[in-house]
């Protein structure tokens, strides 16, 4: 299904421009549509669709300035218009393709193929990390993500031991003895754990309190399964009492 939005200032020409692509084929939605361009840009900066069909000759803002303002622009654009002299310019503008008003129904089969061809060839790293992504959040057992060394890890909490901060740098210990450097400071790190089985025991470690051994209270050091001693802070020592 191409999920597609549509931004034109005339509200008659919106509604024909839906009627078309929903009556064309059962594989368009069109997830919104605006005939401000502000509110189109906002909303794009949040969400990508397929593709973007959007109208040349707006008051406030016209087609390619809008296109200029994309801050996201990881989907095609399509041009319409009733004014055939922006073809060229609108192809320089990285529009995927071109279509005049009234908009025919055969070159609106031949965009919505070239629109499928373009993602196919194009689906992009960014694309397929928010699937991922996506499918993670989704997922009824939902793994850690980390985004490191150019890929992303999906963890599960039970592998990870703890994390451990140098600077603006942190490292994460495994089970199984792997180490993960990542370039995040540990309060981002510990951002991503959930707070049910971790805890910042120390300004420079957080532990998965289900891998706990042994609690040395004299010393103030915990063990964990892996007979690693990590020290327990003066200041998160009432806390962490708390949570066992």
């Amino acid at each position: 299904m191409l999920e597609a939005v549509i931004v034109d200032d005339e509200i008659k020409a919106l509604q024909s421009l839906s009627w078309e692509l929903t009556n064309l084929s059962d594989e368009v939605d069109i997830i919104a549509s605006f005939t401000d361009a502000g509110e189109a840009l906002a909303y794009l900066e949040q969400n990508t669709p397929d593709c973007l069909f959007l109208d040349i000759e707006m008051p406030a803002m016209d087609g390619f300035q809008f296109i200029k303002n994309l801050k996201n622009k990881d989907f095609p654009v399509v041009i319409t218009t009733a004014y055939n002299q922006y073809a060229l310019q609108a192809l320089k503008n990285e529009a995927i393709d071109y279509l005049l008003k009234p908009i025919d129904s055969d070159d609106l089969e031949e965009t919505i193929a070239k629109i499928k061809k373009y993602n196919a060839k194009n689906l992009t790293v960014e694309r397929l990390e928010k699937i991922l992504l996506n499918f993670n959040a989704e997922s009824q057992s939902k793994k850690i993500t980390i985004n490191t060394d150019g890929k992303l890890l999906f963890l599960n909490s039970e592998d990870i031991l703890y994390a451990e901060s140098d600077g603006n740098y942190s490292t994460i210990f495994l089970a199984d003895g792997q180490k993960i450097l990542l370039t995040k400071k540990l309060k981002e790190v510990n951002a991503l754990l959930p707070e049910s089985c971790f805890f910042r025991i120390h300004n420079s470690y957080v532990i998965n309190l289900n891998k706990i051994k042994e609690f040395l209270k004299t010393d103030g050091y915990v063990v964990l399964e892996s007979n690693h001693k990590i020290p327990v802070s003066r200041q998160k020592k009432s806390d962490f009492l708390d949570m066992l």
